[in-house]
């Protein structure tokens, strides 16, 4: 038992067209790539604000010694 291959991606495509159509596919498109790029971001201001942090207890732990 595997994963999703290519034949049954397709088969899933052309059922979701079937019940909503070409149109409401479409739109879903562009909103999915939004969703993307804003999880995307949201991760590297994270990663910077970490980044940050570990300067800032750095600097502390030299201050210290």
């Amino acid at each position: 038992m595997g994963g999703f291959g290519w034949p049954e991606i397709l088969i899933i495509l052309v059922i979701v067209i079937l019940i909503f159509g070409v149109g409401k596919v479409a739109d879903v498109g562009p909103a999915l790539g939004k969703a993307i790029s804003g999880f995307k971001k949201a991760v590297r201001e994270t990663e910077e604000e970490g980044k940050k942090e570990e300067k800032k207890a750095e600097s502390k732990e030299e201050e210290t010694e």
